[in-house]
């Protein structure tokens, strides 16, 4: 199983993400999220030493041209689709994409067949005013059914408190953000070391 942590947008949280040995670091470069990385920032993470953490970068809606300009700038990055994409705009691109999937009720589910070229499936919280970030849990028994450990990312409202709950839906990675912040897209290193703490005692 693996980890990442989203919405990083400062070299200090990064670097000590790395060093923590999370296996995926998410940068939001688009939309309104008060997590979204800077311009500067984005091209300080071109010569950045990830160690064995992934990129991963995370657009809504995005043009053609901004996606192609990330793959240029970091073409070992993985793309994370988060708004109304198509599989057929998200696959256009010929780079490992992850696909959202926001779940309301057990029909939500069946968006994943749309997706069939995604390397990945982030499953979240659905929310009628905003693409993903609502700090909250859905109805995880929903995915009783589903065969979450070959490419489902399980995401929405994760914390130190209840992710050994979602360490036991068996997903292939879990998806943390707000979860290890002390106030709104800030992270806290320390929030950051005890929920690897306890993923990794799982």
């Amino acid at each position: 199983m693996k980890i990442k942590i989203c919405g990083i947008k400062n070299k200090e949280i990064l670097q000590h993400a790395c060093e923590l040995g999370v296996d995926f670091a998410g940068f939001i470069i688009a939309g309104e999220s008060p997590r979204k990385i800077s311009e500067e920032f984005l091209l300080s993470l071109v010569d950045f030493n990830f160690l064995n953490t992934k990129p991963v970068f995370v657009f809504v809606n995005p043009s053609v041209e901004m996606v192609n300009k990330i793959i240029n700038l970091m073409p070992a990055s993985i793309l994370q689709f988060h708004g109304d994409e198509t599989d057929q705009f998200c696959n256009q691109f010929n780079h490992p994409y992850w696909k959202s999937i926001p779940v309301k009720d057990s029909s939500s589910l069946n968006s994943i067949n749309n997706f069939a070229s995604a390397h990945g499936v982030l499953l979240e919280t659905f929310s009628s005013t905003s693409y993903g970030g609502t700090g909250q849990v859905f109805d995880w028994s929903l995915l009783k059914n589903l065969s979450l450990e070959d490419r489902f990312i399980l995401a929405g409202g994760i914390n130190q408190e209840n992710i050994k709950d979602a360490i036991s839906m068996n997903p292939w990675c879990i998806d943390v953000n707000s979860g290890v912040e002390s106030k709104l897209a800030n992270k806290d290193k320390a929030l950051m070391s005890d929920i690897l703490e306890v993923f990794h005692d799982g």
